[in-house]
């Protein structure tokens, strides 16, 4: 049984199917609000469109108990409240960090989809990257 099987059988089928239809959608908006970060013009609105979607992702999957979902949304936040106090740039080492989460949460999509078990996280992206320029 997957993580797709245990939410619906711990969860209601609505509630579930919802969260899996905004969490497609945030998946699938986190790669070019992480790139218009490198745009100064974009980088307080993108920055805190993608803060936004952290603290959804952490809620949501606080609620659903999954937990490394939860953990590593917690902790990007954490960083992206960081980046909300610094001016409108962000280095090049942030974005790549940044690139790597989105590509964790999509890979933790792809698994819901097929009702697998959640992939492990990545090392990697347990290091904050240097946050300043």
């Amino acid at each position: 049984m997957g993580v797709r099987s245990d939410l619906e059988a711990n969860f209601d089928y609505e509630i579930v199917d919802e969260f899996l239809d905004h969490y497609s959608m945030m998946v699938e908006s986190m790669e070019v609000m992480i790139i218009d970060l490198t745009k100064p013009n974009m980088y307080k609105r993108s920055i805190n469109e993608l803060f936004r979607v952290f603290h959804n992702i952490k809620s949501a999957s606080g609620y659903l108990q999954i937990l490394p979902m939860n953990k590593l949304a917690s902790f990007v936040e954490d960083a992206l409240e960081n980046l909300r106090s610094n001016s409108a740039s962000i280095n090049q080492e942030t974005v790549d960090w940044l690139l790597q989460i989105s590509d964790m949460f999509a890979i933790w999509q792809d698994d819901l989809k097929q009702d697998s078990e959640l992939s492990k996280i990545k090392f990697s992206l347990l290091k904050t990257p240097d946050l300043d320029k």
